[in-house]
């Protein structure tokens, strides 16, 4: 056997035995959800032909020609009896591009599809593209809304300069995809757009983020909704807010949707990101809140502070001290997984219930936006459980 054949199959032995390595939930948890062990999905899930010359003759050495830095960001969909992950991929050259990982299960044994999407291009090509959000919505298409970036040539001599717009996708296989025109909105730059599932008064509404910069929000106030008359020529006039940011709290420098909302009896529950300055940089953690049914803009219960933030080796990465979801799936059972990315670098899994979410986002309080206020909610909880205790 060469050095080369020595070299492959330790290659692929070690890439199967990550893809089929088992995960188990850590446990007990907070009682909200469960984290899991291992990451499901990272950069060494790509696979090794998307990665490597497997020619001996022009890479006798079997070196990686084409390195994958990061893989997270990922939309979520149940297709079938697959859980689907669209990815966001970043190589070695920092362009990001996107692909479908699928499992029978939805913890663990994620697979790349042979070949990462390709996308056609809607106007001027986009030079980068970031965390797709998937709806299935109800005029029959799967849509997927994802930031488009391209070079702002107002500024020419500004190779920094960049202008976000939301690309939209359309499919209904998950293999063929149907480029639209970008959204037009008044705002300069939407980074973060997501489809709500359902058309309101007869339109399609979207949930945007205005915002004055690539990456600081600027005068936008938070997450917002539009509402369009159709998506193949997608333009929102009117940006109202939904959810505001807010001094001194996790969304205080800016916010964003992650997935498509849930529909559940009493709600549309809404996880979002949610961004704070700190000494050490910017901070993303993952919070929730809950629309009224018949208006979805209307936010009905906002628990205070973050569901997720970064642990362990989640805070440690590309861009550290980072969690940020894009995806959750639910399932008719009531089973909700919830796919979150860390520090620009890997994916992760949560499991929870529809149950134990409503529970959460309607008993627990709503921030009182001072410190005195906040430790007096404390104490009342403190001294309920200290008299449940003497009475033990």
């Amino acid at each position: 056997m060469t050095s080369f054949d020595t070299r492959m199959q330790a290659l692929r032995a070690e890439h199967e035995a990550l893809i089929t390595r088992r995960n188990a939930a850590v446990l007990p948890g907070n009682g909200i959800y469960e984290r899991w062990r291992n990451p499901v999905v990272t950069a060494a899930h790509a696979p090794l032909h998307w990665r490597y010359d497997f020619d001996r003759r022009t890479n006798p050495h079997l070196m990686e020609r084409m390195g994958v830095n990061a893989a997270f960001n990922a939309g979520a969909i149940k297709w079938g009896d697959k859980y689907c992950l669209v990815v966001r991929l970043e190589g070695a050259d920092r362009k990001s591009f996107f692909a479908i990982a699928e499992s029978d299960t939805a913890t663990e044994g994620f697979r790349f599809r042979d070949l990462p999407l390709e996308l056609p291009e809607a106007g001027a090509p986009t030079t980068n593209v970031y965390d797709m959000r998937l709806t299935r919505h109800e005029d029959g298409w799967v849509y997927g809304i994802f930031c488009a970036e391209r070079h702002d040539d107002a500024k020419p001599s500004d190779p920094t300069a960049a202008v976000a717009a939301a690309g939209i996708v359309r499919t209904k296989d998950l293999a063929t995809w149907e480029r639209l025109p970008d959204l037009k909105t008044r705002s300069s730059q939407q980074r973060n757009v997501v489809l709500h599932p359902e058309f309101v008064d007869g339109r399609y509404m979207l949930y945007t983020r205005p915002q004055d910069g690539f990456i600081d929000a600027g005068s936008g106030g938070g997450i917002a909704y539009g509402l369009t008359d159709d998506l193949e020529s997608a333009t929102v006039g009117e940006e109202n807010i939904v959810d505001p940011r807010v001094y001194h709290t996790i969304k205080e420098t800016k916010n964003g949707q992650g997935p498509a909302p849930i529909k559940t009896e009493e709600g549309w529950l809404h996880l979002a990101h949610g961004v704070r300055n700190t000494a050490a940089g910017l901070r993303y953690t993952c919070y929730m809140f809950m629309t009224a049914l018949g208006e979805p803009w209307r936010v009905t219960h906002r628990p205070a502070g973050a569901l997720i933030v970064p642990e362990g080796e989640e805070r440690v990465g590309d861009v550290s001290n980072v969690v940020f979801t894009n995806g959750w799936i639910a399932e008719p059972d009531g089973r909700v997984f919830i796919y979150y990315g860390s520090s620009d670098t890997r994916m992760h899994v949560a499991t929870t219930d529809i149950s134990r979410l409503l529970d959460y986002v309607k008993n627990t309080p709503e921030d009182p936006l001072t410190s005195g206020a906040s430790v007096q909610q404390r104490v009342a909880l403190a001294k309920g459980n200290l008299a449940l205790m003497e009475r033990a």
